[in-house]
């Protein structure tokens, strides 16, 4: 049976999906950091959510994409330009964590970041991800496109080489007490 794939940009509403979406993408490290920063009684998914209905940064509903089918919320995207000259940044006050992802990010500069590509296991391999992928092309208008993706992961990255990206860099993962899979995180590069 044939499913349709629709894609729309995101709305408020979709906030609690987009939430568990960029989790997925993130390979659990949006979660991981909620848990930490809620306040006692507090749902770690409500951060995530009010982190989604935000107007500004880079993860906010205004800067995604989601894909449906059969009217149901099935994945989203959030792609943005990486900045021809990076800010310097402290990497003392940044979450270990982040450094390896941040120093790859900045290794890639003016190229059209691909931040969230991200399905529901129950809609994967069923066109959302490539469509989505195609979407980010277009929005990079010509740009080479960039995403960032862990060698525990080999599904994801067989997606992305099999639209033509190559793993152009790594880095090894700091993973603190996060239970994430793999060692380390890969660029690869759409030229």
């Amino acid at each position: 049976m044939s499913r349709n794939v629709t894609f729309r940009p995101a709305t408020k509403n979709d906030a609690r999906h987009l939430a568990h979406l960029v989790n997925f993408a993130g390979e659990g490290i949006p979660y991981y950091f909620w848990q930490k920063n809620a306040e006692s009684g507090q749902d770690p998914w409500d951060i995530g959510k009010n982190r989604a209905e935000r107007e500004e940064g880079s993860f906010s509903y205004r800067h995604t994409i989601v894909a449906e089918i059969d009217g149901e919320l099935a994945g989203c995207l959030v792609t943005y330009v990486l900045p021809e000259d990076p800010e310097p940044i402290d990497y003392d006050e940044m979450p270990p964590i982040f450094v390896p992802i941040q120093e790859l990010e900045d290794s890639a500069p003016s190229t059209q970041y691909v931040s969230v590509l991200a399905a529901y296991p129950q809609y994967r391999n069923l066109g959302v991800g490539s469509g989505l992928l195609k979407i980010a092309e277009k929005e990079g208008d010509g740009r080479a496109m960039s995403i960032i993706v862990s060698d525990g992961n080999p599904n994801a990255r067989r997606l992305y080489e099999r639209v033509g990206y190559v793993a152009e860099r790594d880095q090894k993962m700091v993973k603190e007490d996060w239970k994430g899979e793999g060692k380390n995180w890969i660029l690869m590069i759409k030229a």
